[in-house]
């Protein structure tokens, strides 16, 4: 399949002389919406659809959040004893063993979703990601099996990253695809209220264990009381989802196929099956190469400051700074619920104002407030490391917000799924999991607990010119499907806008 052409200019004579023919072939190529191809959202099944998308995203972070905030112990566990950095190394370096698979999950199961639809998918990552998880809580420790401990983590973190390769963009997708046009940011912000929900849990639920068990029990059993508890979770999160219908994006999409299919001669009949094979990764990256590449350098300013935030300040705080890991979490877990409060707010903020105004006021906030946030923190009271993560919390949640509702749009609808799957995850891959081991890597060779900041900005910088290259799309039908409004009377305006009342 070979590119459209570009689109010829007519003569302006020729328009003059003929200008029924020249106004029914720009009929043709842009036809007048009729009532039946707008979409009329019910609101009750909006939120049965975020809801089931946000619980898995919940859970895929829940998962990434205990094994971040149980690093120090991890390695302890299944890294023989040794220079406790070369054990945080090496723990780090498991975490990101998991982002490496990533892009083959993503390159796996988003040309699959746009193909057989988003919901089989997504049932099927959340099974994939729970077995992965549960069975990290049964590995034997080090000192029980030598080195097939280690073996069998990264292998079961290797399963958890192929399944969350497609967990992400298929989960924003079906999002993206059920809200109405006008209020997108706000039902996409809620995934994301998702992800924050993961690590409360997570971060809940290891301070716990820290405050009640003691260094012994932990290390003996303590530690697998987190993974253990993703098995029910997960099967919650697939019950959920697979009590719904398929997105009407890709149901309208499917039905415009099969009738171009039935209807069209031999060649036409070519075309829609060709059309059906959009999803295929050659066709991704021979067509949509310039937004895959916008998408990744989004995805890794935005996950970058995600990962450095949400996941590493812990460890940054007991293994850096010296705090204890109950005080170092309990700071997050604060910050976190705050972060809760506020986003659908800032959601729908997106809705008013338009998306590039609010990611670009998350990326300048990381760039121009990183420094004074870690000097801050670095300072060592409660009010100052309160008031830098603080800085540092108001600067990720408006990228929270906005970047779910954001990031699908930059596709058309027949092959969302697998471009965002793929841009998402090949970015998280070199950019997002592998910042804890970059950090603390950077840490040990420089002597400097400034490198945070300093790799935070860089991140922030080369978000704030992605940012400024984005089209907006707020309050905007997805490219590629017909608009979604949220009542009759909306539809039937947006249908009556297209035929102004006549002058006489």
């Amino acid at each position: 399949m070979v590119a459209p052409n570009p689109p010829q200019v007519a003569d302006p004579e020729a328009v003059k002389r003929h200008p029924i023919l020249f106004r029914a072939v720009r009929q043709r190529r842009n036809p007048r919406l009729r009532r039946t191809d707008i979409t009329v959202t019910d609101e009750a099944t909006v939120k049965r659809a975020v809801k089931a998308a946000s619980l898995g995203n919940a859970m895929e972070w829940f998962d990434f959040g205990i094994y971040s905030y149980l690093a120090v112990t991890l390695g302890h566990v299944f890294f023989p004893s040794g220079n406790a950095t070369t054990q945080l190394l090496s723990s780090f370096a498991t975490f990101a063993v998991a982002f490496l698979v990533r892009p083959l999950g993503g390159m796996f199961f988003g040309p699959m979703g746009d193909r057989l639809g988003r919901k089989r998918v997504l049932a099927l990552t959340m099974i994939m990601m729970a077995v992965g998880t549960f069975a990290i809580g049964l590995i034997p420790s080090h000192a029980a099996i030598g080195l097939w401990a280690p073996a069998l983590l990264i292998l079961f973190r290797m399963v958890q990253g192929f399944s969350t390769g497609g967990e992400y963009g298929g989960a924003s997708t079906f999002i993206a695809e059920y809200a109405p046009d006008k209020r997108r940011g706000f039902f996409g912000s809620f995934l994301e209220f998702g992800t924050l929900a993961g690590y409360v849990g997570a971060a809940g639920l290891v301070t716990t264990l820290y405050a009640v068990l003691d260094d012994g029990q932990m290390e003996a059993w303590g530690w697998r009381v987190p993974f253990l508890v993703a098995g029910p979770l997960g099967l919650v999160g697939l019950y959920l989802r697979l009590r719904l219908d398929e997105t009407p994006a890709f149901q309208k999409l499917e039905g415009g196929k099969a009738l171009a299919t039935e209807t069209a001669d031999a060649a036409d009949a070519g075309d829609a099956v060709d059309s059906t094979t959009k999803g295929d990764l050659a066709t991704i990256f021979r067509l949509y190469w310039p937004t895959l590449v916008l998408c990744v350098c989004l995805v890794g300013a935005y996950n970058i400051n995600v990962y450095l935030v949400l996941s590493y300040l812990p460890t940054y705080l007991s293994d850096e700074l010296g705090y204890s890991e109950t005080h170092g979490l309990l700071v997050l877990l604060g910050m976190m619920l705050f972060l809760m409060l506020v986003i659908s707010r800032v959601g729908r903020l997106s809705d008013r104002f338009g998306r590039k105004p609010v990611l670009m006021t998350g990326m300048a906030g990381f760039f121009l407030l990183s420094l004074p946030a870690f000097l801050l923190i670095g300072q060592g009271s409660v009010l100052t490391v309160g008031l830098g993560m603080l800085a540092l919390g108001l600067s990720l949640v408006c990228l929270l917000a906005t970047m779910s509702a954001a990031l699908p749009a930059l596709f058309p609808t027949q092959v969302r799924y697998g471009s965002l799957s793929v841009g998402y995850n090949l970015s998280t891959s070199l950019f997002g999991g592998t910042t804890p081991l970059v950090v603390t890597a950077l840490i040990s060779w420089s002597g400097s607990n400034l490198m945070p900041a300093y790799y935070s900005m860089g991140a922030a910088l080369v978000g704030i010119i992605a940012v400024a290259c984005m089209k907006e799309t707020a309050r905007q039908p997805l490219d590629g499907s017909p608009p979604s409004v949220e009542t009759q009377e909306e539809a039937a305006e947006l249908c009556a806008a297209q035929f102004p009342d006549p002058k006489f």
